[in-house]
């Protein structure tokens, strides 16, 4: 990234629960442009904390409804681009999430797909490298999302 570029906040949840055998799961959507897999994310909103936006966020893309911590379990960079070909630089803080529920129907659910995975998973199929190092990291320590 070159220091001249300016970089956007963005906010976002990253929805877990533990599945009927006790294993940690990770819910991700589809982005609305490639149909890449990403967390649940978005601009940070005015009069909103950053974790009360990513709840926000959560039930719009996912549909998940839950606990949102106040405390990030990481940050991470991608490039955002827009549909008039321009892009800008982002910084995502996340926030774990612990679901209680989905939704059958939410705000974003014709435009995107959603799918549990393990956090290995999540890992391989995310294209940023510096969200792929935090699920793996959470992968290897999956107790470091109760502490919170």
């Amino acid at each position: 990234m070159s220091p001249k570029k300016t970089t956007a906040e963005q906010t976002a949840a990253l929805p877990v629960h533990w599945d009927n055998n006790g294993k940690l799961r990770v819910l991700m959507v589809t982005s609305r442009d490639r149909g890449r897999w990403v967390m649940p994310k978005g601009w940070t909103m005015d009069g909103k904390k950053p974790w009360q936006a990513a709840k926000i966020e959560a039930l719009e893309e996912a549909g998940a409804v839950g606990f949102v911590s106040d405390e990030q379990i990481g940050t991470y960079h991608y490039e955002k681009r827009f549909e008039n070909g321009r892009s800008v630089w982002c910084r995502v803080t996340v926030y774990p999430m612990i679901v209680e529920k989905l939704k059958r129907r939410w705000k974003e659910s014709n435009e995107r797909k959603r799918h549990w995975f393990s956090l290995a998973k999540a890992a391989k199929v995310v294209d940023e490298p510096e969200l792929t190092d935090l699920l793996r990291a959470l992968a290897k320590d999956p107790e470091k999302l109760t502490e919170l």
